[in-house]
């Protein structure tokens, strides 16, 4: 079940929620821009995957999770938000 409504959802969100990640590219979750993907990717995250691996491993902590996006990755807060709340929302669907 959707943590969002699926009206509320950009279709960028939407797209990311229909399916398992499979080896989808980092650059698939909400909120990476082309920038960042590029940064990430130079950071060996270059699969969506390992993205939520960094996640997960934060222990599904949006914040901190945001944190070490912004800090270590060059995210704006607002991609930070993004991709964090894609991921939960992922979880919520997959885990």
């Amino acid at each position: 079940m959707f943590v969002q409504e699926m009206d509320h959802m950009s279709p960028r969100l939407r797209a990311f929620l229909s399916e398992p990640i499979g080896e989808k590219d980092v650059c698939w979750v909400d909120g990476i821009s082309h920038e960042l993907a590029i940064n990430l990717v130079t950071k060996g995250i270059n699969k969506a995957y390992i993205l939520l691996g960094q996640f997960l491993l934060m222990h599904k902590n949006e914040a901190e999770f945001q944190r070490w996006l912004i800090c270590c990755c060059g995210a704006t807060e607002c991609e930070a938000q993004q991709s964090s709340n894609c991921l939960k929302e992922w979880c919520a669907c997959f885990l």
